[in-house]
């Protein structure tokens, strides 16, 4: 055997060592104790926060990086505009409801009254003019009055009928009030001036922009004085609860996992093991994501995992590369 075979040899042993001992350096999962290992990114969520209504921003009070809770006050509008605009909805719905009031409580009293007194007056007013025309009827004839003022007398007649039935007809209306399609057409002004006012104070409220979830500020998108358009973003937020981490597993180790597992989240250089569980298992298979891929694996399938982990601290970073163990993973068909 010559020295080149030798160191053929030679050569071939340290691999096959060092292959043993890195678990394929670093590219199979298995442990020795069952476990399954898996990599993957704490997983990046965030959220961009802004206003449903546009305006003048008056103030923001957080700063990136600052940590909000849920319901926390983050900026406001300036909302003058909005204000005027709800006392003017307040004012309309007086007036509707006044409106709807007098037509419900029909006439006064007094109203009514007067009605009457017109219509005595007006058959007064018959009662002169059928006596006129009685006493001239007889005169016409023989030419004892002229026909322009029988034609005079004539017209008076008729025209105090006339105004009597007008007079009569007024009473009637006031004795029976307002028309029930008149009072529903006032009800529903009314519903039209409060549905006015509601939008109002919804547009007031979003004046203030509160926060949905838990998180840190990352970006501060706008300054106070901006004139923003509805829904421009103003803040981003970070979401870190859950705290939610992305890995992958190859095809072969599919059947060993199951949404529910419990597993271990470790990350370099920091000594803690975070607490977490299997919460999904994605049911389509993708390539090897870039972030994990190595030359071997370009072209093996995973499916992708989201883990959630219980008991997330201030060390562990959305977006950061970490470690997940599976101590309880079943026993692959090749073990």
């Amino acid at each position: 055997m010559n020295r080149k075979r030798l160191i053929v040899i030679a050569a071939i042993a340290a691999l096959l060592i060092a292959a043993v001992t890195t678990r394929g350096f670093g590219l199979f999962g298995n442990d020795d104790d069952g476990s399954l290992t898996l990599y993957g990114n704490v997983d990046i969520r965030e959220v961009d926060l802004g206003f449903r209504v546009g305006g003048r921003i008056e103030s923001i009070v957080v700063e990136e990086g600052e940590k909000v809770k849920v319901g926390e006050l983050l900026a406001t509008l300036d909302s003058a505009s909005l204000e005027s605009r709800a006392s003017l909805a307040d004012a309309e719905i007086s007036a509707a409801q006044a409106n709807l009031t007098k037509l419900r409580n029909g006439n006064r009293a007094q109203d009514i009254a007067q009605a009457r007194a017109r219509l005595a007056a007006a058959r007064i007013s018959v009662t002169e003019a059928e006596k006129d025309y009685r006493r001239r009827a007889r005169l016409v004839e023989p030419g004892a009055i002229s026909r322009d003022l029988w034609d005079q007398t004539v017209a008076a007649r008729d025209r105090a009928r006339a105004q009597a039935a007008e007079a009569g007809a007024a009473l009637s209306l006031l004795q029976a009030g307002a028309r029930r399609e008149d009072i529903a057409a006032a009800a529903a002004q009314v519903e039209a001036a409060k549905a006015q006012r509601t939008g109002a104070e919804v547009d007031l409220s979003d004046t203030r922009l509160f926060a949905q979830t838990s998180g840190t500020v990352v970006t501060r998108a706008q300054e106070p004085g901006a004139i923003v358009q509805p829904g421009a973003t103003i803040l981003t937020l970070s979401i870190n609860k859950p705290m939610r981490v992305r890995a992958y597993i190859g095809e072969p180790d599919l059947t060993r996992i199951s949404p529910g597992m419990a597993v271990e989240v470790l990350v370099d250089g920091n000594p803690r093991t975070y607490k977490g569980t299997i919460g999904y298992i994605s049911p389509q298979a993708e390539f090897t994501p870039k972030s994990v891929e190595t030359q071997d694996l370009r072209t093996d399938l995973v499916y992708r995992l989201r883990i959630i982990v219980a008991d997330p601290d201030d060390a562990l970073r959305q977006g950061q590369p970490v470690t997940v163990r599976v101590p309880d993973a079943r026993l692959s068909r090749a073990q």
